[in-house]
């Protein structure tokens, strides 16, 4: 369909226990991003409830979209379109927002445009460099998802490698609460890392020569380290178990771009907001000569700026979602191959 290309979306995002809406125009402009999140309903749990989540959901969604039409300055009948996650992600969550996003289509006369959440971490970039252009090597590490591709064109990806077993962030997390941290476990890994030691043990780097990822026995190794050594410095544990997940993310990653040609670096999900994973791919790139975006942490974690971002696209590219389209759970990677 033709589309404006100042169009003004609103975006829903609640895939899993953060419920946001922000309102983007032209697929660039953020005029207002508003995201409220549940961290300390499910910290006693040491991880995500899904019953909890959409709950939650259910009782925020409408406070957090009239917040960001009110921080945008505009109001419902100004949109050009509305759009929601529709996968990946918890369902019960995920049709919490879809369904507020058909509803307010429905009300206005807007088209509605469902996104893939994986898809949308992708466009996060253009948000704040508008001139970023593909072909582009991707990593898209989260709570949920390990993924690596190369981004050829808009909207059409070629995935390189994913993990096996369990995502990077969820690997985070698992320690993170062997080693009594706290819950959201990469920020507190994160945290500790920096007063311990790297080398202090040499814990597997899965796979290598190979584009998967896997944590799974990383994480089996960390269990084991603290048995048997149960008074051991946390804060080397903490870093050496992370300095084993970067390490497996950053080799991958500089294979997947020297075999692809690729120019330019790109993280992405919530595990982008690492340190020390920002600062080995900043090395790669300043390396081998690529160039490399970063983006703020903000962006890194789920957003509904983003879920605008890719529904401009997507609007503009495929046309509405058809209102009777559902969610999707366990979706991949959108126009992957």
């Amino acid at each position: 369909m033709t589309l404006d290309p100042a169009a003004t979306i609103l975006g829903l995002e609640t895939s899993c226990d953060e419920t946001a809406a922000a309102v983007v125009a032209g697929g660039r402009a953020v005029r207002s991003s508003i995201v409220s999140s549940q961290i300390d309903l499910h910290a006693r749990f040491g991880g995500v409830v899904p019953e909890i989540a959409s709950r939650a959901h259910v009782e925020l969604v409408g406070p957090v979209l009239a917040e960001a039409l009110t921080d945008a300055g505009i109001r419902l009948g100004d949109l050009d379109a509305v759009a929601a996650c529709r996968g990946p992600g918890l369902a019960g969550a995920l049709l919490v927002g879809v369904s507020a996003a058909k509803a307010l289509a429905l009300v206005a006369g807007l088209p509605y445009v469902g996104v893939n959440h994986l898809e949308a971490h992708l466009y996060a970039a253009w948000l704040e460099q508008p001139d970023l252009g593909p072909p582009l090597a991707v990593l898209l590490v989260s709570g949920g998802h390990t993924l690596l591709c190369v981004m050829e064109s808009y909207g059409r990806y070629r995935v390189v490698g994913q993990t096996v077993d369990d995502a990077a962030g969820e690997a985070f997390d698992k320690v993170a609460r062997l080693l009594g941290l706290g819950y959201p476990g990469g920020p507190a890994i994160d945290r500790v890392a920096r007063d311990g030691d790297p080398d202090a043990v040499r814990f597997p780097r899965a796979m290598p020569g190979e584009p998967d990822f896997s944590f799974s026995g990383l994480k089996t190794a960390v269990v084991n380290h603290v048995r048997a050594h149960p008074d051991g410095p946390v804060a080397d544990v903490a870093a050496s178990f992370q300095a084993a997940v970067v390490d497996q993310l950053v080799d991958k990653l500089a294979a997947a771009a020297d075999q692809a040609a690729v120019p330019t670096l790109v993280l992405g999900g919530g595990v982008a907001a690492n340190s020390l994973l920002r600062a080995r791919v900043r090395a790669l790139a300043e390396e081998t000569g690529r160039g490399v975006f970063l983006p703020d942490p903000a962006l890194c974690t789920d957003n509904a700026a983003m879920i605008a971002a890719a529904a401009w696209w997507r609007l503009g590219a495929v046309g509405p979602t058809p209102l009777d389209d559902g969610v999707d759970p366990t979706a991949g990677l959108v126009g992957a191959r």
